[in-house]
């Protein structure tokens, strides 16, 4: 029986819409940024200077960070990450639920049990 692999960019797929979302805004963030930063100056009659650009930008970059990321994405991420993936519960409730199957599948069709659960595990594999 063929194995269908799924590629990356299919696996992947939430994160790397994410990822362009991020790089996306990002741009745009330091794009306006230099445009204002540019009028500003003149406004003042100062001279453009990239460095100090750079470094408005990032302190400006980082505070959006630390608001956005770690108030909303990382209460929402980590939260799904440390409660479902790394959560015993979780991993006890899947296992619960696999070894009630099984023991339905063991009782309608004992003669292909064994059969059936080989099937599953090629295709399906144990992380």
């Amino acid at each position: 029986m063929k194995q269908h692999k799924m590629s990356i960019w299919k696996k992947k797929g939430f994160l790397w819409v994410t990822l362009l979302f991020f790089l996306f805004s990002v741009a745009l963030h330091w794009i306006f940024g230099w445009e204002v930063y540019q009028n500003e100056q003149e406004a003042h009659n100062q001279p453009v200077v990239v460095n100090e650009y750079v470094f408005e930008m990032m302190r400006d970059t980082m505070e959006n960070w630390q608001s956005e990321f770690l108030q909303l994405i990382w209460q929402v991420a980590g939260l799904a990450i440390l409660l479902y993936v790394s959560s015993p519960q979780s991993k006890e409730g899947d296992d619960r639920k696999e070894e009630k199957l099984d023991f339905i599948i063991r009782k309608l069709d004992p003669s292909n049990y064994n059969k059936l659960m080989k099937e599953w595990d090629e295709k399906y594999p144990k992380n």
